[in-house]
């Protein structure tokens, strides 16, 4: 069973750094694209960042660009977003989801994790 558990959301004030962590199990974590994905109160589903198979290509949407970095630990299954400087625009549910190829831009997402909430306010 292929599962992926968020963690490391939490109430931050604007310009305060976060990281979250992702971790999966059930696949070969290494063999696969993943991304993050969030989801902002009342709203639907921001695509935020992704990443290839090794860890080499990454891309982020232009809201996050220069301020939120995606990793990857293969040895841990783990996936990671660190986000510096956040606004209260960031506010969401965040995901990881698991690509259907080794590729981000190639495949869709068929696996998501449940979440972890961020929270930026004053």
């Amino acid at each position: 069973e292929v599962l992926l558990v968020e963690s490391g959301g939490g109430l931050v004030q604007p310009g305060e750094s976060l990281s979250l962590s992702c971790t999966a199990s059930g696949f070969t974590f290494s063999n696969y694209a993943m991304s993050w994905v969030r989801q902002a109160p009342g709203k639907g589903l921001e695509w935020v960042s992704g990443l290839n198979q090794g860890g080499g290509v990454t891309s982020y949407a232009d809201s996050v660009k220069g301020r939120f970095t995606i990793s990857r630990d293969d040895a841990k299954d783990t996936l990671y977003l660190r986000m510096n400087n956040l606004k209260p625009e960031d506010t969401a549910v965040y995901y990881c989801a698991k690509h259907t190829y080794w590729s981000w831009a190639a495949g869709g997402m068929d696996y998501w994790g449940k979440g972890t909430l961020v929270t930026v306010s004053s």
